[in-house]
């Protein structure tokens, strides 16, 4: 077995110009780390994992709920999290009804931003820096427009997130877990990148793995896998079931050569955690 920070320093070979990543083990914390760690790098749309904690945290907060209406006519926050709202990429027209298809929506996410924003009385940024990113000692991460994929932030900041998604100290751990929870399991729909998937899982915010194929993970990982990736060439993932998790944030769009090089490096961590982990 290939040790884990051997398995880190494979991305030096990635068609990049820089690229950073970190793999945390739950009860250990990070265990290992490579490259430009503390540089802060377009998160695109790995912002909306942490859109969506920020705001169960305001629904634990008595703020709002995630069954309130928001958003199309019979939509609520809930929906909008889960892609399930209708909603399209870009835009205000929905293309279906709520609760029929698991269409990617941007516009979604700006939305619950505003929605938060409003319940809480303090824009959505100041909300999520707040109640999110300083309590997890996130320096560097900040929210720098669209609630969707404006996100900034280093490997360490996303590694403090992933310990929080693994031990869960700011948000209760019943609302962590509805967080990976599949909502609405029965749709059907596309995963920008790799295709249409039926069915087509997402808890609130992420996408959980499921038996989805192609997918950016790891074909060993756990179907209860879920995390996100970004248009920047970033991702993050957590595998409770092996108490593992991972990001790597990159200066590359997203394109084929992330589709190729993402799934063997991702058993291959899983893999090195989990031997380590027997050795400990």
């Amino acid at each position: 077995m290939t040790p884990l920070p051997d398995v880190l320093a494979t991305i030096d070979t990635w068609p990049v110009p820089a690229a950073a990543a970190a793999v945390v083990v739950r009860g250990r914390g990070t265990v290992a780390e490579h490259g430009p760690v503390d540089r802060a790098f377009a998160l695109a749309s790995v912002t909306k994992p942490l859109t969506a904690y920020a705001t169960l945290l305001a629904a634990e907060e008595g703020a709002l709920s995630l069954d309130d209406p928001a958003g199309p006519a019979g939509s609520t926050l809930r929906h909008l999290l889960a892609h399930a709202s209708g909603l399209p990429l870009e835009g205000t027209v929905p293309l279906a009804a709520p609760g029929v298809r698991r269409i990617y929506s941007n516009s979604g996410f700006e939305v619950v931003a505003d929605v938060v924003s409003g319940a809480v009385g303090m824009p959505f940024a100041d909300y999520l820096g707040e109640g999110v990113l300083a309590p997890l000692g996130m320096r560097t991460a900040a929210l720098r427009g669209s609630a969707a994929r404006a996100g900034w932030g280093s490997v360490r900041d996303l590694a403090a997130f992933v310990g929080e998604l693994l031990e869960p100290r700011v948000l209760h751990v019943s609302s962590s877990e509805e967080l990976a929870r599949v909502q609405y399991p029965e749709l059907r729909g596309l995963v920008p990148g790799f295709g249409r998937q039926d069915p087509n899982p997402w808890g609130l915010g992420v996408e959980v793995r499921g038996a989805k194929s192609p997918h950016w993970t790891g074909p060993s990982q756990s179907p209860a896998t879920f995390g996100h990736f970004g248009q920047s060439g970033t991702f993050v993932w957590v595998d409770r079931a092996a108490g593992v998790g991972c990001v790597c944030l990159t200066d590359r769009a997203f394109d084929t050569w992330a589709a190729e090089v993402w799934p063997p490096f991702n058993d291959a961590v899983l893999g090195a955690a989990v031997a380590d982990l027997r050795v400990v």
